[in-house]
């Protein structure tokens, strides 16, 4: 009981450049689609135009195993 309170009070790291763009080739995205923010360690910021729900949903299943929130930006070209 006490390790399942414990598991929630889990403090977010900040993960490495490397570790990101290791799960983004994972996930089938480009260098630098996946960022943290140190201002926020929580969040795992997802920026990609026209992701699949397979794309979206690899990151997601990596972010909520390390107790992160996904924040996804569909991002356009500029023309």
């Amino acid at each position: 009981m006490a390790t399942l309170l414990l598991s929630g009070c889990v403090t977010a790291r900040m993960h490495s450049e490397a570790e990101l763009n290791g799960v983004g080739r994972q996930c089938g995205l480009a260098l630098g689609e996946l960022f943290q923010d140190e201002s926020e360690k929580r969040l795992l910021f997802m920026i990609r135009h026209g992701a699949t729900a397979e794309e979206r949903a690899c990151v997601l299943r990596w972010a909520r195993e390390r107790h992160l929130r996904l924040v996804f930006v569909n991002a356009a070209q500029a023309s």
